[in-house]
């Protein structure tokens, strides 16, 4: 009997941003470069502005934009501010690297 096909593990991901100040924008622009080139088609992104919903930052505990928030796969991780170091990103959020070709 041949052993069940892996099921890609899916991420689920909210950015609490502050507005489009420059370090929201970039925290998007960095979590989306690695979404795309290490998550593509495993992850559930959202990006969230507490200007906008501010029982958001209430809800999930958010003292300090930009905050990532890790939901799935357990255990819940959260980095607070520059996500511009990807692999660092990676490390963070117990995502495996995978070598790039």
């Amino acid at each position: 009997m041949n052993a069940p096909a892996a099921v890609p593990c899916q991420y689920r991901l909210r950015l609490i941003v502050a507005g489009g100040t420059h370090r929201s924008r970039k925290a998007i622009e960095a979590l989306r470069s690695v979404c795309n080139n290490r998550l593509a088609g495993l992850v559930d992104l959202e990006v969230i502005d507490i200007y906008q919903l501010p029982e958001m930052a209430r809800e999930y505990q958010v003292i300090a934009a930009p905050t990532l928030l890790k939901l799935l796969p357990l255990p819940v991780r959260r980095i607070i501010g520059d996500l511009s170091d990807s692999e660092q990103l990676l490390r963070i959020l117990e995502i495996p690297s995978v070598p790039q070709s």
